[in-house]
């Protein structure tokens, strides 16, 4: 499929934060671009202050007249997340030319020189690091994010100049097997989308795939740790990253101060020279992503000067350890971890940075099969918080499981204060209660608590 061929584009789906990717890169490119999704939201109003008509009727007779009048030079993309709806089946039954929002991304990746970032965690953080120190050090890059760049506001970065382009290589439903990426980056392998996976093996062999799928004389950069979990392939260079001196790249010499991490990376390819990076996030994990997104870096000779700089105007992403309040009365963060993993890293780094305070970690479980299939891991993280408050399951794409609840995950937790609220509870109980160190957990709407909380805890 030649995706430039195509003057009509209509999403299904568009608010998500992929699909609104892809809906400002068509409108970029001058296509005539529409979409649907269930509800309005902030991403869904900035697409139309763009000009894109969006419905949020399931009803075909909604839809714009040049997607009923003809199906010639017209495109429909759905994402996974949206069920098979009427519009969907409008188009479908009609034979019109249907996409996954995957199969567009590999798509558009093969006019472009690909760098793609995999593993459960730090996609999006090692996406818009690597991509803030391209635009910083002019050599510049087009970019798909799974999250908003605080320093450009979007998820979307364009270039009309860069033939490099940066994407989130996503394992949900095996999307990342639409790339041939030139360069690719996995940051972790902890199982996960075990309703798409039958088990951790398969996770694995997936991500295997994926690797035979780099370009021939392309790049592998992976943390040391998974290296062992793989097969190289011929006629591809591996690269190393960690902690560990025996990697490629690796950091030392790490210390916290004024909410930043200060340490050195040292690359081997450049003789052992260590050189001094501030990062301005806290999360040691987030040092980890700074290292990939300096490996690439360095694969592609931006100049160390400009690395540094990147970071030190680096502003964050939303929604990734998000501090939005840091005061001698009471600390505000909120993060999208949704996986235990995640959960840990996040709360760990959490209390390293404010040891002396007492934490309430307040979380809305993402996904029914989710919450069954990692349910002692998930009390196990949540547990390591003094205090701990649980939203309903947020349900996304899936149908309730009988038995999967956010009462048993709680019955699980080990923490001496525990309950469920909902949320008009939680704001309730948070105007009455004493909040010392205070995280929001989740990748559902849990969001849209955010600014509320703000607003109280101010």
């Amino acid at each position: 499929m030649n995706i430039k061929l195509f003057e009509h584009i209509y999403l299904i789906g568009i608010g998500g934060i992929g699909m609104s990717a892809l809906a400002r890169f068509f409108l970029s490119q001058n296509k005539n671009v529409y979409g649907y999704d269930k509800v309005k939201t902030n991403l869904t109003s900035d697409l139309e202050n763009q000009g894109i008509e969006i419905t949020y009727d399931d009803n075909v007779d909604k839809l714009p007249s040049r997607f009923t009048e003809e199906k010639d030079n017209r495109l429909v993309i759905y994402s996974s997340a949206i069920s098979k709806n009427n519009i969907f089946s409008f188009f479908n039954e009609r034979g019109f030319s249907i996409c996954k929002r995957a199969e567009a991304l590999g798509s558009i990746s093969k006019f472009y020189y690909t760098i793609a970032i995999a593993g459960t965690h730090g996609k999006t953080t090692t996406s818009v690091m690597l991509s803030h120190i391209l635009k910083n050090s002019k050599i510049d890059c087009t970019a798909f994010f799974g999250g908003i760049s605080r320093n450009y506001g979007t998820n979307f970065l364009l270039s009309n100049d860069s033939n490099y382009l940066v994407v989130e290589a996503d394992e949900y439903d095996k999307s990342f097997l639409t790339l041939n990426p030139d360069i690719a980056v996995i940051t972790s392998l902890d199982a996960d989308h075990l309703d798409i996976y039958n088990n951790h093996k398969e996770f694995v062999d997936t991500f295997q795939q994926f690797i035979f799928q780099i370009k021939k004389n392309g790049t592998l950069i992976i943390e040391e740790s998974i290296v062992k979990y793989f097969e190289k392939p011929k006629n591809l260079k591996l690269l190393t990253y960690s902690t560990s001196s025996s990697s490629d790249y690796f950091v030392s010499d790490i210390n916290q101060d004024n909410n930043s991490y200060h340490f050195n990376y040292i690359s081997k390819n450049q003789s052992n020279k260590s050189k001094g990076i501030i990062l301005p996030m806290l999360g040691e994990h987030n040092v980890s992503n700074a290292l990939a997104a300096i490996s690439v870096s360095s694969l592609l000779n931006v100049d160390y000067k400009k690395i540094y700089d990147s970071f030190s105007n680096f502003e964050g992403i939303n929604r990734r350890f998000d501090i939005h309040i840091s005061n001698n009365k009471v600390v505000y963060v909120d993060d999208y971890a949704h996986h235990p993993e995640e959960i840990r890293s996040t709360i760990c780094g959490l209390l390293s940075s404010f040891p002396q305070r007492k934490l309430t970690v307040i979380f809305q479980p993402h996904l029914y099969t989710r919450t069954r299939d990692f349910a002692n891991d998930f009390a196990s993280s949540l547990s390591e918080a003094d205090k701990l408050i649980l939203l309903d399951i947020y349900p996304a794409r899936e149908k309730p499981i009988k038995g999967i609840n956010s009462q048993m995950l709680l019955d699980l937790c080990s923490n001496d204060c525990k309950m469920i609220l909902d949320k008009k509870e939680l704001l309730n109980h948070i105007k009455k209660d004493e909040n010392d160190l205070v995280m929001t957990l989740g990748a559902g709407d849990i969001s849209d608590l955010v600014a509320p909380i703000k607003r109280i805890l101010s």
